[in-house]
């Protein structure tokens, strides 16, 4: 499985970016999508994810600011992040865990960075 991620970028403190993560095999393959990020120094860690039922999931920090949506017909997966924070810069990567495996792929990554 290849994924292709992008939408990273260079903002100021509290504009948006919308991540994308084109994947190459059809996104009913997987039990899930999701975005990860890694700032320097600090572990990756899970910034929200959807299942294939389409239930959604956030760490506390980006609720009611970050939106993972997907669309099926282009098994893209998308991350909206509204207000964003100096805290936010990271390198965000997507990943998927494959069905009936449970093994996982990851993106190549793509940098956020926000300027306060």
């Amino acid at each position: 499985v290849q994924l292709q991620a992008s939408g990273g970028g260079l903002v100021q403190a509290g504009e948006s970016l919308r991540l994308s993560c084109a994947a190459s095999r059809n996104i009913f393959s997987f039990n899930a999508m999701g975005w990860y990020r890694q700032a320097p120094g600090n572990q990756r860690e899970l910034v929200a994810a959807i299942t294939i039922a389409g239930t959604t999931g956030y760490a506390d920090s980006v609720k009611g600011r970050f939106t993972i949506s997907r669309d099926n017909a282009k098994n893209t997966v998308y991350l909206q992040m509204n207000s964003l924070k100096p805290e936010d810069t990271a390198v965000y990567y997507c990943n998927v865990e494959i069905r009936g495996s449970g093994y996982q792929y990851w993106g190549q990554g793509t940098q956020v960075t926000v300027s306060s």
